[in-house]
């Protein structure tokens, strides 16, 4: 398939550029302090609209486009060791990085100590799904209907099925005269309508992440047990929990600069380059509080920056499943809280421990609401922490730090696109076109 025009396109209209998004989510801030959630019922509900029908739209993109680009890619590819080699790349990688990122997570947990002072009520709790046990997750990812995977907006059983798909399509032939062309060229059709319907949706960015931020602090300053409203409460609430909001911060930001910059330059992949064309794509996931928003504009930057297609298409969608750095990071940094705010001291051995199990769990997330809270209460049981109470306790930030880790799930799949890239030997290549057919 061709490289898409829709970013420089959506580029020069300059409706959905990162200066604009950047604009709208910080009008959103304002003007949600202006109308809190419960003095303005209306405001709050027009903005939850903006935000919720434009993720609904970008999940709807998700994946047809998903499935067209990896069936292509792998299709034209046309070498079934490639395929698995670059798997096996990919989940060596994955695995990596989370754990590095599980480090980083305990070391600002017992550095910083964000639980403690915070108030934990022991019979709060939280209505949440059972975390999936590892059967469930192993199960998981064999994809039963592609339909009933679609609807649920679970992305590693339409991977996997995409990715059989197009080992199948190889199989069968997509050189000309074969009779796996025609479908091949129906996939690639689909992927270039898709790219072109992405440039459409993407131009309601800006109003997207607007109505995003505006309902987050609109909720955020509806008041608080001292009676605060309005933009004293949001900043009483964030200074409340400013040790927490902050740990997480700068645990990111450490994962960014010790780890991401010093792959790239490994990797000799040009940093203020990838930064570039990450940048658009991590501020629509900050502003939405949502990675998968920008999942579709990731892989055409991406592509534009360098990355085949057809490794892409493959590595990014995986790593949605697989290596959600800042959630996990997340998960270990909110369960340290938990148990400070608790007073329960806990050995550095049995936190290796739920380090490890949050290792496994993570990777059941994918397509459940609240995911990282729901593996945050069904480990802390594990280990007899209070994880209904503490999920409670942490509820009201937990969407200005789901923003920025979002940002950091979504920038460190674009990384290891790029990684996965280099070391297949194809970062710069263009994707080839199938050969065709010997008479």
């Amino acid at each position: 398939m061709s490289e898409p025009t829709a970013a420089s396109k959506k580029k020069k209209s300059g409706l959905s550029g990162t200066p604009l998004i950047f604009v709208a989510l910080l009008l959103g801030v304002v003007v949600g302090g202006l109308f809190p959630e419960h003095d303005h019922p209306i405001a709050f509900h027009l903005f939850q609209f903006f935000s919720k029908a434009f993720i609904a739209l970008i999940k709807g993109i998700i994946v047809p486009i998903l499935v067209a680009t990896i069936i292509t890619g792998i299709a034209q590819t046309g070498d079934l060791k490639a395929v698995g080699r670059m798997g096996a790349k990919s989940l060596l990688y994955f695995e990596i990085v989370t754990t590095i990122a599980l480090v980083v997570g305990l070391f600002i947990g017992n550095t910083l100590k964000p639980g403690e002072g915070l108030p934990l009520v022991q019979d709060a709790h939280a209505t949440l799904q059972k975390p999936k046990d590892g059967w469930e997750i192993a199960m998981h990812a064999f994809p039963s209907s592609l339909v009933k995977h679609a609807a649920e907006g679970d992305i590693l059983p339409v991977v996997i099925f995409s990715a059989l798909f197009g080992v199948a399509l190889i199989r069968v032939g997509v050189r000309e005269g074969e009779r796996g062309a025609p479908v091949l060229r129906f996939f690639e059709g689909v992927g270039h309508v898709m790219f072109k319907y992405t440039e459409m949706i993407m131009k309601l960015t800006p109003l997207g992440v607007f109505g995003a931020m505006a309902y987050n602090v609109s909720h955020m300053a509806s008041g608080t047990p001292g009676g605060a409203k309005g933009w004293p409460a949001v900043f009483d609430l964030l200074k409340h929990y400013s040790v927490l909001v902050g740990s997480l911060y700068l645990s990111l930001a450490l994962l960014l600069v010790l780890v991401f910059i010093p792959v790239l330059l490994i990797c000799r992949i040009p940093v203020r380059g990838f930064f570039q064309h990450v940048r658009e794509p991590a501020t629509i996931a900050y502003g939405a509080a949502s990675s998968e928003a920008a999942l579709p504009l990731l892989l055409e930057q991406m592509e534009k920056f360098g990355v085949p297609r057809r490794v892409a298409s493959f590595v990014i969608p995986t790593g949605y499943s697989f290596n959600l750095d800042g959630s996990t990071l997340y998960l270990v940094l909110a369960s340290l809280t938990i148990a400070q705010a608790a007073h329960i001291d806990m050995p550095l051995g049995t936190q290796i421990m739920m380090a490890l199990t949050f290792m496994l769990t993570s990777k059941g997330v994918a397509g459940v609401p609240r995911a990282t809270l729901v593996i945050i209460a069904g480990t802390c049981a594990s280990f007899n922490l209070p994880g209904e109470a503490g999920v409670a306790m942490i509820l009201a930030v937990d969407e200005i730090m789901d923003m920025a880790r979002s940002a950091l799930n979504l920038t460190g799949n674009g990384l290891a696109a790029c990684v996965v890239a280099r070391w297949e030997g194809v970062f710069g290549e263009k994707d080839p076109a199938p050969a065709p057919a010997t008479p």
